[in-house]
């Protein structure tokens, strides 16, 4: 099996719950949420031999890519941009590309995950993209426009 794209199951589920704050809203009705701060997301990049997608509940190592100036988990995504919505659709994007500086990954990869990491590391989505190798460079996952037709995070 390979790796898939997907909004993850159970993310869908901890959207209604509350369980993640991706941009800093005030919640006026609860007492404990008057003053939230955005969780910190991560992004981390799997192999080609990796089966992550709709499934996944929480980030794992299993799978994951290793080599020269690779961290496991990955790295920490740029969030300026609240989400929002955009015609019907609720929308977000991360602010900034996401970037891998001077890694060497010989083993092709072709998964990221973004996952939770201040909400003990529930995973968000997973997005393919072609086979990729990287020897001494950077790896840049350029961001879409974030509209109603684009953004990585899409609910309509």
């Amino acid at each position: 099996m390979a790796n898939s794209q997907a909004m993850t199951s159970s993310f869908k589920s901890e959207v209604m719950l509350g369980a993640h704050q991706l941009g800093a809203v005030t919640i006026v009705s609860r007492t404990s949420l008057t003053t939230p701060t955005k969780d910190v997301v991560k992004a981390a990049l799997y192999l080609v031999s990796a089966t992550t997608g709709a499934s996944n509940t929480v980030y794992t190592a299993t799978g994951e890519v290793s080599g020269t100036n690779y961290s496991a988990g990955g790295v920490t995504v740029t969030n300026a941009t609240d989400p929002s919505t955009s015609g019907t659709t609720g929308i977000w994007t991360p602010s900034a590309s996401i970037v891998y500086t001077t890694v060497t990954l010989s083993t092709a990869f072709d998964c990221v995950m973004l996952y939770n990491s201040t909400q003990s590391n529930r995973s968000i989505s997973t997005h393919t993209f072609g086979s990729q190798t990287v020897t001494a460079g950077t790896f840049t996952i350029t961001m879409p426009t974030n509209d109603s037709t684009n953004a990585l995070i899409r609910i309509a």
